[in-house]
C-alpha cells in the first residue's frame, strides 16, 4: 500500500467513528465534506515520508499521526473560510463548508475535526503509551498557542502583524508537526526534525501568497486576491514578486539542508526538493520571472 492509500484509509477510519448511532447526520456530512475529496495531502505525505526515512517501525501509528495532521489542516480550512475570517465561498473547487451546510455547522465541524485528530492518535497509540504521549504533545503544539494554527488565525485580529510569526503559526506549525510526528512515530527523537518542517511550511505559505497574487480562482479552487482585499500579511506584498520567489527558494534549500542523518536521508532530500518545485505552478513562475 502506497502513502496515498494509507492516508485515505486512515482518514476514512477516523471519519467512520463520527458516524456512530445517534450522530447528527448533517454534522457527519459536514465532516466528510471538509475532508473528502482531499487536496494534495501534502502534510500527511510529508509525515509518512519522514517516517519511511527513519525506518517506519510503527506504520499504524505513523498512519494515525499523518491522519491527525490532515484533520487539523482540514479543520483550519473550515474555520479560515468562515464569514468572520476570509468569507470564502469555495474550497477545493466546491462550496466551502459554511456555504454548503451553514455557518453554525461549519464552526462545529471545524471544532469536531480538531477533537478527532487527538482521538485518532490516542486510539492508535494505546499499545505504545510513551510514543502516544509524545505525539499528543506534537498535535497540541500544532493546534493551539502560542505558535499553532489557532494562534495563526488569531494574528489576523491583531492591529500589527509580524509576517514571520503569522506564517510560522498559520502554515509552518502543521508542516513542523508533520515532520516531528513522522519521526516520533518511527521511534526517533522528533524535535531534530522540526526545522525541516518549519522551513518547508514557510516556503509553502510564500508559494500560496504568490498564487493568491497571480493565479486564478479556477487554478487553485478557492478565491484569490483575498490578502490584498483584507489587508492580510503576504510575502508578495512585503517582498515583491521576485523577492517572494527568492525567499521561497531559500526556504526550500534550508529545509533540504536541515534533514537529519537517517537511513533515507538522500531520498527524502530529493523528494522534498521535487515536491517543493511543484508548489509553484508554471503560471505563477512565469508571472514573477
Amino acid at each position: 500500500m502506497d502513502a496515498a492509500e494509507r492516508i485515505e484509509r486512515a482518514l476514512e477510519g477516523a471519519l467512520a467513528r463520527t458516524a456512530g448511532v445517534g450522530a447528527p447526520p448533517r454534522l457527519v456530512a459536514a465532516f466528510r465534506h471538509a475532508v473528502f475529496p482531499g487536496g494534495a495531502r501534502i502534510r500527511p505525505q510529508l509525515a509518512l515520508a519522514v517516517a519511511a526515512a527513519c525506518g517506519d517501525r510503527n506504520p499504524a501509528l505513523a498512519d494515525a499521526a499523518a491522519a491527525s495532521i490532515e484533520l487539523l489542516h482540514c479543520a483550519s480550512l473550515v474555520h479560515d473560510d468562515l464569514p468572520c475570517f476570509d468569507d470564502a465561498d469555495t474550497r477545493r473547487g466546491r462550496p466551502s463548508v459554511h456555504r454548503a451546510f451553514g455557518e453554525p455547522l461549519a464552526v462545529l465541524a471545524g471544532d469536531g475535526l480538531i477533537v478527532l485528530a487527538f482521538e485518532t492518535v490516542v486510539l492508535a497509540g494505546a499499545r505504545k503509551p510513551g510514543l502516544m504521549a509524545s505525539l499528543l504533545s506534537v498535535v497540541a503544539r500544532a493546534a493551539g498557542a502560542p505558535n499553532g494554527i489557532v494562534a495563526g488565525q488569531a494574528w489576523e485580529s491583531e492591529p500589527e502583524i509580524s509576517l514571520a510569526a503569522y506564517q510560522q503559526a498559520k502554515t509552518g506549525a502543521l508542516f513542523a508537526a508533520a515532520t516531528v510526528a513522522g519521526a516520533t512515530a518511527a521511534g526517533v527523537p522528533g524535535e531534530s526534525w522540526r526545522m525541516v518542517g518549519e522551513c518547508l511550511g514557510e516556503a509553502f505559505q510564500v508559494a500560496d501568497d504568490l498564487l493568491d497574487a497571480f493565479a486564478s480562482a479556477a487554478d487553485v479552487g478557492k478565491p484569490v486576491g483575498r490578502d490584498a482585499a483584507l489587508g492580510r500579511p503576504n510575502a508578495v506584498l512585503q517582498l515583491g514578486p521576485l523577492g517572494a520567489r527568492e525567499r521561497f527558494e531559500e526556504l526550500v534549500a534550508e529545509s533540504v539542508a536541515s534533514v537529519p542523518d537517517c537511513p533515507g536521508r538522500d531520498a527524502l532530500r530529493a523528494q522534498i526538493a521535487a515536491r517543493a518545485a511543484r508548489l509553484l505552478p508554471k503560471e505563477a513562475a512565469l508571472s514573477v520571472a
